[in-house]
């Protein structure tokens, strides 16, 4: 009997995977690594210009154009007069005023009114007695049947091309007639309302109104606000407006008027520490989380507890921003210090803010904080604000900001990245085939000697004469 052959079973499949897997298993390995470190830098990249964008944005509302962190309240001895504001330049101390009268806005009405047919021409609203606009009398029917309705007139004066809102005209109906109540959008002596029908054709009963004094009315007379400084019969101050801004940095809005022999009321101006000691907190509390976004990316982790490191853990240019950031709170120059107000540098690098020692320096200095802090205008840039800003501006400008160059570069090295994947793909393909092609022929060729061998054992076995 012939001798059996055992051969190795195996799949040419399988084994030429296992094989070209084998072939590329380096290289594969080099290019996973590369595209996780890249697509760590692309998400990094992304979470770092956000942290910056809302830095900035919390900065600008802190210190932009015509704001402060240091904050100055306007209090009135009586809420009920109305209420003020003080800009950080305003003078601290009491003020008296007493309001002898409200401005207020004209309103007049035309009674009798009805529809009119043929009406046409021009109706001239005037304001203070010079003519604000004209409405086209002829074009204000807007259903095109011949007659002026009440409500057509009411929206061609309110649709206007000139009239910009300045006059608001509304139908009362009352029995068979209708009222046109025309309404000023400031108040003042100089806005009170008259109308000039003398262009004016046809049969308009609004022409008759205002030619008869009894059907015009004023429900409210125009006339300007007056306040007087100190008392009752101190200096007068005239004007259109309720808002006066008699006092440097001190915006005082009046609703109420003095009755006749009433003390006057009294404006307080100084530093308002809540709403300054909320300021200072915004601005610790964004700076804070700008760093601990940099602190995280810039972690250099602990192998030993398999704790990773962030994604600029080895980048000399993001500790390099990380570090200059912390030196920029520090002012080049002598004078008051962020410690002095109160806000400390931690260990860790961020900031806090010891509200009591604020609230004693501010009591000493109340204008140093401003100074300080400064502004992120870039109409007036000015001290610590305005070298965060511009410092991060370097990084986070949407056209042509470090970030950004970052981003493009990295965007190229992941095309790169891809390219190279391609390529490797390739020779894993033609690894694989050659394999397979070679480990087919293998199996045929083992298949075959087997066969054979099984022939012969059936011509030449032991149980054979």
């Amino acid at each position: 009997m012939a001798t059996a052959i055992t051969a190795p079973t195996y799949d040419p499949v399988t084994t030429s995977q296992g094989l070209a897997d084998q072939y590329v298993l380096a290289r594969q390995q080099i290019l996973n690594a590369q595209t996780s470190a890249a697509s760590a830098t692309a998400k990094a990249l992304t979470e770092l210009g956000s942290a910056m964008t809302t830095f900035q944005g919390t900065l600008a509302s802190l210190t932009g154009l015509n704001k402060s962190v240091f904050t100055q309240s306007a209090v009135y001895s009586d809420a009920g007069f109305g209420s003020a504001t003080a800009s950080a330049s305003a003078a601290a101390g009491s003020y008296s005023f007493f309001v002898k009268q409200l401005a207020s806005a004209s309103q007049v009405s035309y009674t009798g009114l009805g529809d009119n047919a043929g009406v046409g021409g021009a109706l001239k609203i005037k304001l203070g007695g010079a003519s604000a606009f004209e409405v086209d009398l002829a074009a204000a029917d807007s259903d095109a049947n011949g007659i002026l309705s009440t409500r057509e007139l009411a929206a061609a004066i309110n649709g206007a091309a000139d009239n910009k809102s300045l006059v608001t005209a509304s139908i009362v109906t009352t029995g068979s007639t209708s009222e046109l109540v025309l309404t000023a959008k400031n108040t003042g002596a100089s806005n009170r309302i008259t109308i000039d029908t003398s262009g004016v054709t046809g049969p308009s009963s609004l022409a008759a109104a205002n030619a008869d004094p009894a059907r015009v009315r004023e429900l409210v007379i125009a006339q300007d606000a007056e306040i007087r400084i100190g008392s009752e019969t101190g200096t007068p101050i005239i004007q259109a407006s309720n808002t006066f801004t008699a006092i440097d940095g001190v915006k005082m809005t009046f609703t109420k008027a003095h009755a006749a022999g009433s003390a006057p009321l009294t404006v307080t101006v100084g530093t308002d520490t809540a709403a300054t000691t909320a300021n200072v907190q915004a601005f610790v509390d964004a700076y804070n989380k700008l760093k601990a976004v940099l602190n995280k990316l810039t972690d250099a982790g602990d192998p030993s507890k398999g704790a990773a490191g962030g994604a600029f853990a080895h980048d000399g240019g993001i500790r390099a921003l990380n570090d200059r950031l912390v030196s920029l709170l520090r002012p080049a120059a002598g004078g008051d210090t962020l410690a002095a107000y109160g806000i400390i540098a931690t260990k860790e690098g961020t900031l806090e803010l010891r509200s009591d020692r604020l609230q004693a320096q501010l009591a000493r200095n109340p204008n140093g904080l401003d100074k300080l802090i400064g502004s992120s205008s870039a109409s007036a840039p000015s001290g610590i604000a305005a070298s965060l800003d511009g410092f991060l501006k370097s990084w986070s400008n949407a056209t042509s900001g470090q970030i950004l160059k970052r981003k493009d570069a990295n965007t190229t090295l992941q095309k790169t990245i891809e390219d190279r994947q391609a390529a490797l793909e390739v020779q894993h393909e033609a690894a694989y085939q050659r394999y397979l092609k070679q480990f087919t022929a293998l199996a045929t060729l083992q298949n075959s000697m087997t066969n054979n061998l099984s022939m012969f054992d059936a011509i030449f076995g032991n149980d054979k004469d």
